[in-house]
């Protein structure tokens, strides 16, 4: 299995010219690439993350559950060997239309919710991956609304805490505090905030 797995890493890197299948590969590729850099970003990775990558995998490309686990596999490792992300993002744009795109960076926002937090990395590697594609903010906004009503992250408003050190019973008067964004993932799992 190694070898078959670094046979299909080689002809990858390196596709033929005009070679329509290997193309195809090559963009398969490149998709879990993106996929697996929103999951590596977290400071641990979760199997929840992973089957999130699967079933992507599975969706956007009607794999079997084995080619996906495959191709996950070898994008992690792609992954972790890569210097950079616009080798793969540029595959991306130049060959899906924006509506394609935007479904893909919805995938990569349910990869990062898949363990009910979101953090500053996958934040980060999310908007990163998403400029490169061209996808437009408006867009961007909507996809990460629509994957975290779906993983069911409850947002919520929270207070910021006053000169005093305790939270605010009521909204402030002054404009220097502003609400603070929490999403809260389902069960007893962290709240999620941004300001």
């Amino acid at each position: 299995m190694l070898e078959t797995l670094k046979d299909l890493f080689e002809s990858l890197l390196q596709p033929a010219a005009g070679d329509a299948q290997t193309d195809e590969r090559a963009l398969r590729l490149a998709t879990a690439v993106v996929l697996v850099e929103v999951m590596r970003a977290d400071e641990t990775i979760d199997e929840r993350q992973r089957d999130a990558v699967r079933k992507a995998l599975r969706q956007e490309f009607a794999l079997a559950d084995d080619e996906a686990a495959r191709l996950a596999e070898l994008a992690e490792t792609t992954s972790r060997h890569a210097t950079d992300l616009y080798s793969f993002t540029s595959r991306i744009d130049e060959r899906f239309d924006t509506a394609h795109k935007i479904r893909i960076v919805e995938e990569m926002w349910r990869v990062a919710y898949a363990d009910g937090r979101l953090s500053d990395n996958e934040r980060h590697v999310l908007w990163r991956i998403a400029d490169l594609l061209h996808v437009p903010q408006g867009a961007y906004v909507n996809a990460r609304l629509r994957a975290r009503d779906a993983a069911g992250v409850e947002r919520r408003r929270v207070w910021p805490r006053g000169a005093s050190g305790r939270f605010a019973a009521t909204r402030p008067t002054s404009s220097a505090l502003s609400p603070v964004v929490c999403e809260r993932a389902p069960a007893a799992q962290r709240p999620i905030c941004s300001s």
